[in-house]
């Protein structure tokens, strides 16, 4: 099971990580656009928009690797103090917090994704369905929520003495 969430934490991150040399490459050619002005070149239009778009996506996309990897800040001031036994729950307890905070992140932005779609809300220059980028990083988010849901239940694995 580890290899399967594994493996699409991974090519989640990894399709994040392809957005943002792609967004990368989008700014350059903008940020080239607007100096060479003068010989009749400009902007990429709807810049903004997209990285504001890609940028969302690309966030929650790392969310399930991070996580999957511990990667999120911890502060470790009394583990070495409190015990293997009262780590584990803590570990426990923890990831049990962060599986609520994906799952509640998830709904908002299925609520939120229905709603835009609902009311045909687009960007301003690109004419972009904004429920469009809601998909985009609801996907992330149940990756994250899939992530989420195994490593609470590694740790709870842990606390009952299945895994040390």
């Amino acid at each position: 099971m580890k290899s399967a969430v594994e493996r699409l934490a991974v090519w989640t991150a990894l399709a994040g990580g392809l957005v943002l040399v792609a967004l990368v490459g989008l700014t350059c050619v903008s940020i080239a656009g607007r100096a060479l002005s003068g010989i009749g070149l400009g902007p990429v239009p709807g810049d903004y928009e997209l990285v504001e778009i890609g940028i969302g996506f690309a966030v929650f996309a790392a969310l399930p690797w991070c996580h999957l990897n511990r990667g999120n800040a911890t502060v470790e001031l009394f583990a070495p103090l409190l015990g293997d036994r009262l780590n584990r729950a803590l570990d426990a307890l923890i990831d049990l917090a962060v599986l609520a905070m994906a799952a509640l992140l998830a709904w908002r932005l299925a609520v939120g994704m229905l709603d835009k779609k609902a009311f045909f809300e687009t960007t301003f220059i690109l004419g972009f369905e904004i429920w469009q980028a809601y998909t985009l990083c609801l996907a992330g988010a149940v990756v994250f929520c899939v992530v989420a849901l195994w490593r609470a239940g590694e740790s709870l694995a842990a606390l009952r003495g299945a895994r040390a």
